[in-house]
């Protein structure tokens, strides 16, 4: 059995990312989605969120060999604790290799555990979790960007910000 992590802070998820684990979950026998804490930064929404809505948006894709977690830890040590020998990242054109090519070095030489690439659909490329915020932000409408679930929650929690700026 082949166990692959799809890693990401998926703030908010996007359409993108639907499709690089929905294209992994074909692929590998088992795949966990986990949703990256990272101290350093602030997201918009807290990780249990963002892990209640990519079980929403597999839900209605049909991904049935998927399990979202979430982990504050080094991707590796997750790896570990489920027996997966496969990182799945997807590669967008603006330079997401050279940017992840370090880190699956990293990962190869630590625990052994292979990255594989997978590159963007060319109809999502140009979307990633930074730009949809960014659209947003300024008004301007994410619909097909992200998942429909996402759209709402996405403007509640950009009003919610603008509100504590004030």
């Amino acid at each position: 059995m082949t166990i692959a992590v799809c890693p990401g802070s998926y703030d908010p998820l996007t359409s993108g990312h639907l499709d690089v684990i929905e294209r992994s979950a074909r692929f590998f026998d088992e795949v966990h989605v986990v949703v990256a804490v990272n101290a350093a930064k602030t997201p918009i929404f807290p990780a249990a969120t963002r892990v209640d809505v990519i079980r929403r948006a597999l839900a209605d894709a049909g991904c049935t060999n998927v399990t979202v977690s979430s982990t504050d830890g080094l991707i590796i040590d997750y790896c570990a604790k489920v027996g997966a020998t496969v990182i799945v990242k997807g590669l967008r054109q603006n330079g997401d290799y050279e940017a992840e090519l370090g880190m699956a070095l990293v990962n190869r030489k630590l625990a052994n555990v292979e990255t594989l690439f997978l590159p963007a659909d060319p109809v999502l490329e140009h979307i990633s979790s930074s730009v949809v915020k960014d659209v947003a932000r300024h008004g301007g409408d994410v619909t097909g960007m992200v998942p429909d679930c996402v759209v709402p929650m996405l403007a509640q929690a950009l009003a919610q910000e603008r509100q504590t700026k004030e």
